[in-house]
C-alpha cells in the first residue's frame, strides 16, 4: 500500500487518519431523471454524515447513474463515497468512469462485485464481471499512484482516491484468516465498510482477529448497522440479506416496543456508542433501505453521545 499523502484530498481519509470516529451513511439514487430527486435524499445528511455512499445499481436494479449522482452531491457540498460494481461494466468502462469521477472531484470509492442480475427486476440482464473487485481496486490504485491505465497508457491530471472495500463480519472460528480482505488490502484498499452486524460481541472478536494479521491490521473498519423499522423487517434482513447479523434479543425488543420504528433508531444509537469503544473499529456505516428518513435523526442523536 502506498504511503498516505500528508494532506489527503478526502475529508473522510483525513478524519480516519486523525483517529476520529467516523459516521458514513448510504443513499440509493432514485429511479428518476431529475437531479432534485437525488438532492432531496442527500441534503438532509449534509453536516451530519462524514461521507455519503452512492449505491451502484443496488439490488441489481436500474437507478440514476451512480457516478453522476456522486458528482451531483459533491457539487452540493456533500462528500460522496462512490460505489463501483464490476457487474455492469467491462474494464474499459470502469477505467473511463474512474477518470470521470476524479475529474468531478469524487475522492472516495468503494470497489464491489455487485449483486447478481438474477436477483433484480430484469433477470434477463447479462452480467459483465470482466474484472473482480480486487482487480478493480488495483486499477484505481495504479491510476492514483502511477497515473496510468493497465495498458500502460499515461493519464494526465490527478486521481487522489481513498479506496475502500466491502466485507462480511463473522464470529471468527480459531482457524479463520481474513484472506479475502487481505487481498483487497494488498490491491490498495485502505478502508472497509461491512454488511450489517448489530452484535457488538461479534464485532469485538472480528476486529481483534483483523488486528492480529499484518495485511488487515491498518485497515479502517466501518461497521454496517441499520435503524431497524420493525421485528418483521429485522427478520427479513436476517433471512434475505447475505451475511446480516442481528441478535434475536434485538428482534424481541422490537416486538415488545409499542412503536418499533423509534425503538429501532434508539437501538442504532446505542450500538454506535458501544462500537465506538471497541478497539479497531474506526466508525460505522449506516444503511437504511426504504427507511432513509431515519438516517439524519440517528446520526444527530449519536453525535450527542460520542466524545468530542
Amino acid at each position: 500500500m502506498s504511503p498516505p499523502p500528508p494532506h489527503p484530498d478526502s475529508r473522510l481519509e483525513a478524519l480516519l487518519r486523525a483517529r476520529q470516529f467516523a459516521i458514513t451513511a448510504e443513499i440509493t439514487p432514485p429511479v428518476a431523471c431529475e437531479a432534485e430527486d437525488l438532492l432531496r435524499k442527500a441534503t438532509p445528511l449534509a453536516g451530519l454524515a462524514d461521507a455519503v455512499n452512492v449505491t451502484d445499481g443496488a439490488g441489481a436494479r436500474a437507478h440514476l447513474s451512480a457516478p453522476i449522482a456522486a458528482c451531483l452531491i459533491a457539487r452540493a457540498g456533500i462528500e460522496p463515497i462512490l460505489q463501483f460494481t464490476c457487474r455492469d461494466r467491462n474494464r474499459l468502462a470502469l477505467q473511463a468512469d474512474l477518470m470521470g469521477a476524479a475529474a468531478c472531484g469524487v475522492r472516495n470509492i468503494l470497489c464491489l462485485t455487485g449483486d447478481d442480475p438474477k436477483a433484480g427486476d430484469q433477470p434477463q440482464t447479462k452480467p459483465v464481471f470482466d474484472v473482480d473487485s480486487v482487480a478493480l481496486t488495483a486499477i484505481a490504485r495504479d491510476l492514483r499512484d502511477k497515473g496510468e491505465l493497465p495498458s500502460g497508457r499515461k493519464v494526465t491530471g490527478r486521481a487522489p482516491f481513498f479506496i475502500g472495500a466491502a466485507d462480511v463480519p463473522i464470529d471468527p472460528p480459531p482457524d479463520w484468516r481474513p484472506d479475502k480482505l487481505a487481498a483487497k488490502a494488498a490491491a490498495g484498499a485502505a478502508f472497509v465498510q461491512t454488511q450489517f452486524c448489530m452484535d457488538a460481541g461479534v464485532v469485538r472478536r472480528y476486529a481483534a482477529r483483523l488486528a492480529e494479521h499484518a495485511p488487515t491490521r491498518d485497515l479502517f473498519l466501518l461497521i454496517g448497522i441499520a435503524p431497524l423499522r420493525s421485528a418483521k423487517s429485522a427478520r427479513w434482513m436476517q433471512q434475505r440479506l447475505y451475511g446480516t447479523i442481528i441478535p434475536q434479543r434485538l428482534v424481541e425488543r422490537l416486538e415488545r416496543a409499542g412503536d418499533p420504528a423509534p425503538e429501532g433508531e434508539r437501538i442504532a444509537v446505542e450500538l454506535i456508542e458501544e462500537l465506538a469503544a471497541i478497539p479497531g473499529v474506526a466508525g460505522v456505516h449506516l444503511m437504511a433501505p426504504a427507511n432513509e428518513d431515519a438516517l439524519p435523526r440517528v446520526i444527530a442523536d449519536a453525535r450527542k453521545r460520542l466524545p468530542r
